[in-house]
């Protein structure tokens, strides 16, 4: 790929970069029921993360959420969202998206193929999906349709550097729009999970980022989640401020949109809109609605995060200071 001056410029300075604000205090098994999720600093107010909530799940209410957190997005904006396999039940309605993305200048949706043999495994077949899902109102950039890009991870679990699909360096900001759900190997796929596989490139990236070995065996575990925090960490250092995180708490089925047809119904209601700059802040409050749910429609989706590990995915990204766990919720109702 052909850097301009202002991508070179970007990556070049990477490394030195320190992370956003870190309230990691150390590992407890006081939040959530799980010794692998960090517990936060008690912070005073005016240092906690902003996390504003919507209980209403429209495209008035996207777009009004947005609306206080998106001060640092400007330029080229990509808007990265999970488009699913063909007739995924459970992702974000490409009607509610359409308006959303009609008012933010110069974005088009962005996303990359996958590395396993499916319907989105190849450029060409992608589209295909995309047209049959609906996401057709707007340009989708295939950001690795023309291969990948190597960007640096600063003092990595496991990782010194994620490949990620080429295109990723055209676009000045990102907004992170993340139906959020259970995950069959991360236990949850919020924020996170959106940048850091999401991101990668299908046939080298998401090797890397599932830590596949040799003799092809996939990671699994709380080493997984690191490897998730390896890569999104590559992804925050690289935009800084210029990144923001909307987590849509709908059709919280226990499996991601990229099992399609035969992902299973959720059992919980519908929960609303969290959106925040601080990508921890947000995945961990998400999680908390999820464990703070008042009956045991929320039991599946809980045993699917633990039985995953997936709290390590916040543990770490804390230990990454790529957030704080220390967050104010602030509704928009």
């Amino acid at each position: 790929m052909n850097l301009t001056r202002r991508n070179f410029v970007k990556l070049a300075g990477i490394a030195g970069l320190v992370g956003l604000t870190n309230a990691w205090s150390g590992c407890s098994d006081k939040t959530a029921g799980n010794k692998n999720i960090a517990e936060a600093d008690k912070l005073p107010l005016e240092q906690k993360a902003k996390v504003y909530f919507t209980e209403n799940i429209d495209a008035e209410h996207l777009i009004k959420i947005y609306q206080q957190i998106n001060s640092n997005i400007v330029g080229k904006v990509g808007i990265k969202l999970h488009t699913g396999e063909p007739y995924a039940p459970n992702i974000i309605p490409a009607e509610m998206v359409k308006p959303f993305q009609e008012q933010i200048p110069n974005s088009k949706i962005i996303e990359t193929n996958t590395l396993y043999d499916g319907a989105r495994s190849t450029t060409k077949r992608h589209r295909k999906v995309l047209e049959t899902n609906g996401w057709t109102f707007c340009p989708v950039d295939i950001l690795d349709e023309e291969g990948d890009i190597n960007l640096p991870v600063n003092k990595g679990f496991h990782l010194d550097e994620v490949a990620m699909g080429s295109h990723l360096t055209n676009y000045d900001s990102i907004v992170v729009l993340t139906h959020f759900k259970g995950h069959s190997m991360g236990g949850f796929g919020g924020s996170l999970k959106n940048i850091a596989i999401g991101f990668a490139s299908g046939k080298e990236g998401k090797r890397q980022v599932h830590g596949i070995t040799h003799n092809g065996e996939w990671i699994m575990g709380e080493k997984l989640m690191e490897y998730l925090a390896d890569s999104g960490k590559a992804i925050c250092d690289y935009f800084g401020k210029q990144i923001v995180y909307i987590n849509v708490l709908h059709r919280l089925s226990v499996d991601c949109d990229c099992t399609g047809r035969g992902a299973a119904a959720p059992e919980m209601p519908d929960l609303g809109i969290l959106a925040s700059t601080d990508i921890l802040a947000v995945d961990k409050a998400s999680v908390d609605m999820i464990y703070n749910f008042g009956d045991e429609r929320k039991n599946s989706l809980i045993e699917r995060i633990e039985s995953r590990s997936g709290l390590r995915q916040l543990s770490a990204m804390a230990e990454h200071e790529m957030g704080t766990l220390d967050y104010e919720i602030i509704s928009i109702d």
